[in-house]
């Protein structure tokens, strides 16, 4: 008879997501809520939004007040135990990075045949539970985002992108409402999405919305 190790087998233990240590904070939460930044070759601090850039790489929380707060405080510097260079557009920089990558999974996304736009498509899909983000243009009005937000149950509601943004990504016209499916290959597109809006969200907590 085999006897069974508390660390053996442990599907909870596989599965947990790797984690890091943001270097404001000094909090340690999953990858996916951060940002790595590296060092270019002239010592600047570059944003690595895809997480492949070679070199030591440090990590941000993925809001605005925090990568500004980085700069602000020099905490590249004692990071990379170095004088290095950090833009004070540096924040600035990665959420147009950010907004760069979630248009692009939208449009991934849609070609996959992972998304669905318009007021009725999207309010069928979460009527059957079909959705896992809930995408509304912050220009939308309120009636329909108002209607779409109750009925979206379990899905993120996503409303960091304008119409026009939303639409371009999507290749129509007029575009207010979409939704991502909820299918195995969704996760992929939906995390640079949701930290593009995580990341719009605290800069409109701090005022700087635009």
């Amino acid at each position: 008879m085999l006897s069974s190790s508390p660390h053996s087998g442990s599907s909870t233990n596989r599965r947990r997501p790797p984690e890091r240590k943001c270097i404001v904070t000094g909090e340690v939460s999953p990858r996916g809520g951060l940002i790595r930044f590296v060092l270019d070759p002239d010592g600047a601090v570059t944003p690595d939004l895809a997480e492949n850039l070679p070199g030591r790489g440090v990590w941000v929380s993925a809001r605005e007040d925090m990568v500004a707060a980085a700069v602000a405080r020099r905490a590249f510097n004692r990071a990379f135990s170095a004088d290095v260079s950090a833009a004070d557009t540096l924040a600035d920089a990665v959420e147009e990075g950010l907004r760069r990558r979630a248009l692009a999974a939208i449009g991934l996304a849609r070609r996959a045949g992972a998304m669905v736009a318009g007021f009725d498509q999207v309010a069928g899909a979460l009527k059957e539970r079909k959705a896992a983000l809930l995408i509304t243009a912050s220009d939308a009005s309120t009636d329909g985002a108002g209607k779409l937000a109750r009925m979206a149950g379990e899905a993120r509601i996503v409303r960091a992108l304008t119409s026009l943004q939303l639409s371009g990504a999507l290749g129509r016209d007029g575009v207010r409402h979409a939704a991502l499916k909820k299918r195995c290959e969704a996760a992929g597109f939906a995390r640079d999405i949701v930290r593009f809006d995580a990341y719009r969200q605290s800069a409109r907590a701090e005022g700087k919305d635009h």
